[in-house]
């Protein structure tokens, strides 16, 4: 596993399963973090989630690579109190199980708190550790709607859609990730850890921050408008002759210059179009003339006319176009990638760089209690003491 990075020597104790709880794990883990999984005896749920490579979920690899995994009954005594024994040892437990599932099996922040206050006890769930709807599940689609994501997204007339990326899981992984840094830091300095609630539901509200903003300041609710922007024009998805594009330009010399490149500069003098904010206000009227000359030529025509000026062009990729980008591979998004089974596939690894270069992350994903034996014969168990009576995992035990 990873032992470089700016978290090496942070021990992570993960209680998760499918996507927010384990994608903030794996965010630890890259930055150098050993993140250990504790599955149930059937496992996290995301490994049976397809597509499936000689068996393994990719799905499941694509959100815990570089952690260990060691599956314990956590409902039996025995294994309750090697759990404890980690999180003992540990500096950060996780978990996004639904509120009270961890005090109910004695895992929870009450007993954790009295006997290591330096933990830093994260989780996450759908609204959050108390309140009216704290009881309630939820998953991104039901998120996604409660939140009011689904009431802007989509054509103005058509059905209630999400977007296509779980934004709500990733959402509320990012915001733990970062605030549990944030606590290290504070652990670290010399004050106490702490308890971290992350409702998915208020994450969402958060990152939705130009739509309640809108609300503020109008008193209404933001709209669908499909791919356009409700400040900004054009700035939205067009029908070229063969496919799809994107265009944002946002301001008055991007406005410019498209008119100037594409042969439009009659919409120059056109009143309607004169400021950002009327060629917002008038924007079907705007699309209705650009789609117009737009569909006449096809989508590479215009990409090389409008990119060399600088105004934001981009054809609607798929996946595949966007991870063959040459922006991709000079990034080093994509990377080899070995499941436990032998099998080869890839991955996309953390994007961000630092000092110029890309963090080392380690990509192979767990075999499903791949690291039980060392968890059962290292951690002795905690079930009624205090800290002291925690075993320490030994360095010889870390793969």
């Amino acid at each position: 596993m990873t032992t470089t990075g700016p978290l090496a020597g942070v021990r992570v104790v993960e209680f998760c399963h499918v996507a927010a709880g384990p994608f903030c794990g794996m965010l630890l883990a890259d930055f150098g973090a050993d993140v250990l999984k504790i599955e149930p005896p059937g496992g996290d749920g995301m490994r049976q989630w397809p597509p499936l490579t000689d068996g393994y979920s990719e799905n499941f690899a694509a959100v815990n690579r570089g952690k260990r995994s060691a599956v314990l009954d956590l409902k039996q005594p025995a294994d309750r109190d090697r759990a404890r024994a980690l999180v003992l040892d540990a500096d950060v437990l996780l978990e996004n199980n639904r509120p009270g599932v961890m005090s109910r099996l004695g895992l929870g922040w009450d007993w954790f708190g009295p006997r290591k206050p330096a933990l830093i006890y994260c989780s996450i769930s759908a609204f959050g550790q108390d309140g009216p709807r704290a009881a309630e599940g939820g998953f991104d689609l039901t998120i996604q709607a409660a939140s009011g994501v689904m009431s802007v997204t989509g054509e103005p007339d058509g059905a209630p859609v999400k977007a296509g990326v779980p934004l709500v899981d990733f959402g509320a992984g990012l915001y733990a990730a970062y605030t549990i840094a944030a606590m290290l830091a504070r652990v670290r300095a010399g004050g106490p850890g702490g308890a971290i609630d992350v409702p998915m539901f208020a994450t969402t509200i958060a990152i939705s921050a130009l739509q309640t903003s809108e609300y503020f300041g109008t008193g209404r609710n933001p709209r669908k408008l499909g791919s356009a922007h409700p400040r900004n024009a054009p700035y939205q998805a067009y029908r070229a002759s063969d496919g799809w594009f994107a265009i944002a330009a946002g301001n008055d010399r991007l406005w410019q210059l498209t008119c100037e490149r594409i042969g439009a500069t009659e919409l120059l003098a056109d009143a309607r179009f004169a400021s950002t904010q009327l060629r917002s206000a008038n924007q079907a009227a705007l699309e209705a003339l650009l789609q117009a000359l737009f569909t006449r030529q096809p989508v590479a025509h215009w990409l090389a006319l409008l990119a060399p000026a600088g105004v934001p062009c981009a054809p609607i990729n798929g996946y595949a176009e966007a991870l063959a980008d040459p922006q991709a591979e000079y990034l080093g998004l994509v990377q080899p990638m070995t499941l436990p089974n032998g099998a080869r596939t890839r991955t996309v690894v953390c994007p961000v760089r630092i000092d110029g270069s890309n963090l080392p992350v380690d990509t192979r994903p767990p075999a499903l209690g791949e690291h039980t034996n060392a968890v059962r014969g290292q951690a002795a168990p905690a079930g009624s003491g205090d800290a002291a009576q925690a075993g320490r995992i030994s360095e010889a035990s870390q793969p």
